[in-house]
């Protein structure tokens, strides 16, 4: 399948974008391109493989759920503005 100017000029008035002529040539090369590499995909063989419909049949790995204090207080609290032993001080809000 290849595009020509004319059509990427209908394509794109129904998409409503607007595209001018020396656009619209541009545009049928790189679509054309994209095409090519779409027919070169289907010559693919994909016999007896199952399609994926999407990622959720795959179970997720887990990571161990522990709690941690991250071990690093220094460098957590390095930009501190105000600092009150290994807590971050803040102005009373409550009187």
């Amino acid at each position: 399948m290849s595009l020509d100017p004319a059509t990427v000029r209908r394509i794109a008035r129904l998409a409503r974008i607007h595209v001018g002529d020396t656009e619209a040539e541009q545009l049928a090369g790189e679509l054309n391109g994209i095409l090519g590499w779409i027919e070169q995909l289907n010559e693919v063989d994909v016999e007896g493989i199952d399609p994926l419909t999407g990622a959720a049949q795959m179970a997720m790995r887990l990571r161990p759920d522990t709690v941690t204090d991250g071990g690093i207080p220094e460098l957590v609290l390095g930009n501190a503005p105000d600092r009150a032993g290994t807590f971050y001080a803040v102005p009373k809000v409550v009187e």
